[in-house]
């Protein structure tokens, strides 16, 4: 115990020399995760409070023409603009202005549409009291135009048109049960009261995010970046850990440490020791950022709802598989351009395996099938199903096993290299 305290104090030694070092290994993470979180907060906000650029022309200034713009306005989704530099668009104006990128979307409702549209309802209406065929449909068809910018998503595109459907259906409807109204107390002469007052929505909508528990958290980009981004920035401790290693292993230090009465398997009981306090600090450090910087900055503030201490675990748990890796990295790699590049890069494809950069669902089913075999995707499925999902340690301890089996299984790795080495100098 003794020897391993001492050892614990000349890691601890090595570890403060490089203040910069140092700080760049709680600097950088807490930067990352600021940066990443405002970018992606900021998209959040475009899409869904400022809204897709919409400038619409409404030449049509009835019911059908005021209910689609009125709806769209309501829907909160567009940001609607009725001029272009201050002026009334034309089609040509606009085309210019979607083509070049200043609106994602443009719309010509055309003049006398609500007017054309209850002509042939009131027509076909009277053919079918008096017992002609209807008008056969599209022998006047009524087009709203749309000009998209090309990098418009289609989802977008598509959800736009089925919102224009169902406006002008329901203008549709309320035109065909008025003039079905005039044309009963026309030809029966009784007083029949407008048909759209039977027109009621019974139907409503209700949606709420569910989690386990009687508990509810409402996702928001920071709830789904700071785990994320935590991880990879434990991750990223696997280039100190293994450049220390093989700084040992050229200066001597390694083999003048093996002469004293410890063995390998002390000396790295040790750097697990010291680097585990590093890891958990950067934790804290993210985690304060995110209940106390963030609100300052304009973003939503992390709620932790009282898990702090499940979350510890986990954040332990990763802390533990990411130096197992950098133990494996310092022993097998023989200098410090390969522990830098190797580390840098394999930490950066299993973040990108495990759903830090791309969430999981965009993902293509391939690499969603492969993203399984990330340690970083077992650690933030854990923290996503405790901070988002309200889930218990219980039900994330799966996670919390295979994140020990790779820190474990690492060492062993390490181990058996080291032994093999030995056997060949």
């Amino acid at each position: 115990m003794r020897t391993i305290l001492k050892l614990v104090y000349k890691d601890y030694l090595v570890l403060i020399r490089d203040v910069a070092g140092l700080a760049m290994l709680f600097i950088m993470p807490l930067a990352l995760v600021l940066i990443m979180t405002s970018l992606q907060d900021t998209t959040f906000r475009a899409i869904n409070e400022s809204g897709i650029k919409l400038v619409i022309l409404n030449a049509d200034t009835d019911s059908l023409g005021m209910a689609i713009e009125k709806e769209i306005i309501r829907s909160s989704f567009f940001n609607v603009n009725r001029e272009i530099d201050n002026k009334p668009p034309t089609e040509e104006t606009m085309r210019n202005a979607v083509a070049s990128g200043r609106y994602q979307i443009g719309m010509i409702i055309p003049e006398g549409a609500t007017r054309r549209i209850r002509e042939q309802v009131s027509n076909n209406v009277s053919r079918l009291f008096s017992g002609d065929s209807l008008v056969r449909p599209g022998t006047d068809s009524l087009f709203i135009h749309l000009y998209i910018d090309p990098a418009t998503k289609n989802s977008l595109r598509s959800s736009l048109q089925g919102s224009i459907r169902e406006y002008t259906a329901q203008i549709e409807s309320r035109i065909i049960l008025s003039e079905l109204t005039r044309e009963i107390n026309k030809h029966m002469m009784l007083s029949v009261p407008d048909l759209n007052q039977m027109q009621q929505e019974t139907i409503f909508y209700r949606e709420e995010y569910v989690a386990r528990g009687d508990k509810k958290s409402i996702p928001n980009s920071v709830q789904h970046n700071v785990p994320a981004w935590t991880l990879f920035a434990m991750f990223f401790i696997v280039i100190p850990f293994a450049s220390s290693m093989i700084k040992e292993r050229e200066d001597g230090s390694l083999s003048r440490l093996l002469t004293m009465p410890c063995n390998f398997t002390t000396i790295m009981l040790s750097k697990v020791t010291v680097y585990l306090v590093v890891c958990y600090l950067q934790f804290i450090c993210i985690i304060l950022m995110g209940i106390y910087l963030f609100p300052l900055c304009g973003l939503p503030a992390l709620v932790l709802g009282g898990r702090l201490a499940d979350l510890s675990i986990i954040a332990l748990a990763a802390s533990l598989a990411a130096i197992g890796y950098g133990i494996a990295v310092g022993t097998l790699a023989r200098t410090h351009q390969q522990a830098a590049i190797f580390a840098s890069i394999s930490v950066v494809i299993l973040a990108a395996m495990g759903g830090i950069w791309v969430p999981l669902f965009m993902m293509p089913p391939f690499f969603r099938q492969i993203s399984v075999i990330s340690p970083l995707n077992w650690g933030l499925n854990g923290f996503y199903d405790i901070l988002v999902r309200n889930a218990s340690l219980k039900e994330v301890s799966h996670y919390l096993i295979l994140l020990l089996i790779f820190s474990v299984g690492c060492q062993l790795v390490a181990l058996y290299y080291h032994r093999l080495r030995k056997e060949y100098i």
